[in-house]
């Protein structure tokens, strides 16, 4: 059997838990640790989020997880695996990992700097080959276009996708992401952020990610871990139990106002109902465009270009002034959503249309569906309804709790007084 066939049959590596017994980091000349005996349980396959105030030491604390600072106390374990003491570049080499603004080298082309890694720890070029096409098909960029291109020439989204297939390449359990998406435009961040969620339910990696963006760990993480000065942890739980139940004022502040809204961020476009929308191709024939129309019984197509992107709004008064073209007819779509976007991202994309709709889309960008402005307004309802009724229960516990009470210090002071009578 050929080398290429042996090695690339290999199915990928899942991820591993990490544990963290009383990890410290103290910088010469300083009288306080930079980081404080920090005790954390990750589980193989789960996302986590640090998140916390600037200076709080979260970074330092991803980054002894893979030595690139070296601890100063306390141990590091991957799989069951102590790591604390093995040779830290050896380490990097089975751990992921990816930073702000991508951090791929320039004078590499695209294929140069993902099989970096594997190139290191000694993978056949053809396989190094076959993966660096997986790689550039998983983050959604097409391998023959992007191969050979250099970082100048990628976008800054395009370039963390990079950076995220490189970080990946090796099939490392462990991935560390470091304020990855920090430098983009916001459009840009929540479709990465999309595309890590996709990736996510398709690799099944253990990932720790830092972030200062409380929104941004509510969409992405299993748990997250709020952390404050020298990385003590406020609290380390799931997004819902965070947002329903703060553990203190310090965590309250982080989940700032309007908690209901942010639970937007938990549910996804995937999990309301999708509509169908009449649709048709560049290149389809104006007679036959208007046809559709006609017996779609809308006012409205979604025009797709040649790959079925979403790429023009087409109204029935666009089609009058068309004059044998479609050229300057209908409006642009500026904003999308994926499947994995949040009902946030969708009502932030329908809000700023006209019309009050948002096409989602693909993988590749191909249209699947549109969600309007009713299906997000009776999702939010429904989770301000569910917060309602959360209320009212937790205000009933609460009454029965000091009813209790009541009835146990007047048990316990009758049964005073009758002593006191005895």
């Amino acid at each position: 059997m050929s080398d290429t066939t042996t090695e690339t049959a290999q199915p990928q590596t899942s991820g591993a838990s990490i544990e963290l017994e009383n990890l410290t980091k103290r910088y010469p000349g300083s009288a306080e640790p930079a980081v404080d005996s920090v005790n954390m349980e990750i589980k193989a396959g789960e996302l986590i989020i640090f998140v916390g105030p600037s200076g709080c030491g979260k970074s330092t604390t991803l980054k002894m997880i893979n030595r690139l600072i070296e601890p100063t106390g306390g141990r590091i374990r991957i799989g069951g695996e102590d790591v604390t003491d093995m040779d830290p570049v050896k380490l990097r080499r089975k751990v992921g990992y990816a930073i702000q603004s991508s951090g791929l080298f320039p004078h590499m082309t695209v294929a140069q700097n993902i099989g970096l890694v594997p190139k290191m720890v000694g993978w056949s070029k053809s396989k190094i080959k076959s993966r660096v096409e997986e790689m550039l098909d998983l983050v959604g960029l097409d391998p023959a276009e992007f191969h050979g291109r250099y970082p100048r020439q990628l976008s800054g989204g395009q370039q963390q996708r990079v950076g995220v297939a490189r970080a990946l390449a090796a099939d490392p359990p462990v991935l560390l992401m470091d304020e990855p998406f920090g430098a983009v435009d916001p459009i840009t961040r929540d479709h990465l952020q999309d595309e890590l969620i996709r990736l996510q339910h398709e690799l099944h990696k253990t990932i720790v990610f830092v972030t200062h963006d409380f929104d941004e760990a509510i969409k992405l993480g299993d748990r997250i871990a709020v952390l404050r000065e020298k990385s003590h942890i406020a609290q380390f739980d799931t997004p819902e139990a965070i947002l329903t139940n703060p553990a203190d004022d310090f965590v309250s502040g982080f989940v700032g106002a309007g908690a209901a809204l942010k639970r937007l961020n938990l549910t996804r476009v995937r999990d309301v109902e999708v509509t169908d929308y009449p649709t048709v191709q560049v290149d389809d024939p104006l007679q036959e465009i208007f046809n559709k129309l006609r017996a779609a019984g809308t006012n409205e197509l979604l025009l797709l270009d040649k790959r079925r992107r979403p790429y023009k709004w087409l109204r029935r008064g666009d089609l009058m002034r068309a004059k044998g073209s479609l050229a300057r007819a209908g409006t642009l779509v500026h904003d999308t959503v994926t499947w994995d976007a949040t009902l946030r991202d969708a009502l932030e994309a329908v809000l700023t249309d006209n019309a009050g709709r948002v096409a989602v889309t693909g993988r590749r960008g191909e249209y699947e569906g549109v969600v309007d402005m009713e299906t997000l307004m009776n999702s939010v309802h429904e989770l301000l309804e569910a917060d309602r009724l959360e209320a009212v229960e937790h205000q009933h516990e609460l009454e029965e709790h000091r009813a209790q009470q009541t009835h146990q210090e007047q048990e316990g002071a009758t049964a005073a007084e009758g002593e006191a009578k005895a």
